[in-house]
């Protein structure tokens, strides 16, 4: 099943797949109605000779021309994408033209153009000229090619209007959000109860630390190069079990991993032989990119590179930075509430896997301590940064994660405070910051009760 999911993202990222399928469909369909005209009585047709009345040669010409047009289109089309990811990338950043090639409507459009000149190509080839009832018109099929061919008209108008919002910085960045708020849905369904302490799931016993640190760990080399997309959790749980050992992963997904290093480590039992090295690897899928399928440090990341070239000397466009920070605040608002992973896997009460996951804290500083830095002087984007983390912070009862709020509080008051001169912008963001820390100091109260006083 991981394998499956693994193929079908690889699938839905793909130019071909969709457009190869739409293409069998149309042939399909070609097929079926040429077949349908050869069943059919030609007098029930020849009630509507305007629409069924088209003669050997005029049905090949218009076949013909649409099977042209459409190749123009297409490649038209292709340009246009190809247009569109040259500057997507060279404006915002490389690693968002995956969310390009996963569109819906540039893998249809491209199909679709394809699919109507294979139907065409079909239909003509079974058009017969000739004396008597050697003539064949599939004239059914015929009216089918005109019918598409207005689709086709109307598909082309739709996918330019489509281009012309997709490079738009808003669109892009919304849909990498959106995309990391679906894996956040996706592999943190778990909310945070009311107690402050809810997310601290398992403590670590001291005792348990120690004995770790006396085993003799056996590292696990990895297959090949590259990023760990995903890691099968359920499959480290029960390799680990049937061995009767302890898994450590030495590496998370995200991570690069380079080959024969250590994947990762099994202990107590002697070094692992070739059958479970096979195994664990086969538990991970690494590849020459990152996904945000597990990963959701890499949707955080993908806007951060917008507002970094943002903010760089050479685009210095703020209001693209405010809206990547924005964004931001809407992922880690959801994830402020989210109760992350365990890093120690047990079963039947016996540790097995000691895994590598990423916590709130770690992701809240991936999302803006490298836009802090190169916000230097921006007052824009310090305010905005406040308050955001004014947002975030009412989301959370959790002390650590206000704790972590307000330390990027304080750095960003630091941050201003030696590079902001006017004494205007340092009065309004020590006002910001006024306010940002008064939220973060005030006692954590139970969103139950806070409902409860809404309703009375």
């Amino acid at each position: 099943m991981h394998r499956l999911k693994q193929l079908w993202s690889s699938l839905r990222s793909s130019f071909w797949f969709m457009p190869t399928l739409i293409v069998a469909a149309s042939v399909a369909l070609a097929v079926a109605l040429v077949e349908t005209d050869s069943a059919v009585n030609d007098r029930w047709l020849a009630q509507w000779p305007r629409l069924f009345g088209a003669t050997p040669e005029g049905a090949r010409q218009l076949l013909a021309t649409i099977a042209s047009s459409m190749m123009t289109v297409m490649g038209v089309t292709f340009s246009m994408t190809l247009v569109a990811l040259a500057l997507a990338s060279s404006q915002y950043t490389s690693r968002i033209l995956r969310n390009f090639m996963r569109s819906r409507v540039t893998q249809s459009t491209l199909g679709i153009f394809a699919g109507i000149f294979a139907y065409c190509l079909i239909v003509l080839h079974t058009i017969r000229s000739g004396v008597g009832e050697a003539v064949f018109v599939p004239s059914l099929a015929l009216f089918f090619a005109f019918v598409l061919a207005l689709g086709g008209v109307g598909v082309l108008i739709y996918f330019i209007h489509h281009i012309a919002s997709s490079i738009q910085a808003s669109s892009i960045i919304a849909s990498v959000a959106e995309e990391t708020i679906a894996a956040i849905e996706r592999l943190l369904s778990a909310k945070l109860g009311h107690a402050p302490d809810d997310e601290l799931d398992q403590v670590p016993d001291s005792r348990e630390e120690q004995s770790l640190d006396e085993w003799t760990w056996h590292p696990v080399p990895a297959k090949t190069d590259g990023y760990i997309q995903n890691v099968d959790d359920a499959a480290l749980v029960r390799l680990a079990q049937d061995n009767k050992i302890v898994l450590r992963m030495e590496r998370g997904v995200g991570e690069f991993v380079v080959q024969d290093t250590a994947l990762a480590s099994l202990a107590p039992r002697v070094p692992p032989d070739q059958g479970t090295i096979a195994a664990l690897n086969a538990a991970y899928s690494i590849s020459s990119h990152r996904t945000v399928d597990q990963d959701l440090a890499f949707g955080v990341r993908q806007i951060v590179d917008m507002a970094l070239k943002a903010l760089s000397p050479g685009v210095n466009d703020i209001s693209t930075a405010v809206m990547c920070v924005d964004y931001l605040t809407a992922i880690l608002a959801r994830l402020a509430t989210r109760k992350f992973p365990a890093l120690r896997r047990y079963h039947e009460d016996e540790l097995r896997v000691i895994a590598m996951a990423p916590t709130f804290e770690s992701l809240l500083s991936s999302a803006f301590d490298q836009i802090r830095r190169n916000a230097k002087g921006n007052v824009s984007v310090m305010s905005r940064m406040l308050g955001s983390l004014d947002v975030i912070a009412r989301q959370t009862n959790s002390p650590c994660r206000r704790l972590a709020l307000g330390e990027q509080v304080q750095r960003i008051a630091e941050l201003a405070a030696r590079t902001i001169d006017s004494a205007h912008d340092r009065a309004r963001l020590e006002a910001r910051l006024l306010c940002v820390r008064k939220a973060l100091d005030a006692r954590p109260v139970a969103r139950a009760d806070e409902e409860r006083r809404v309703v009375q």
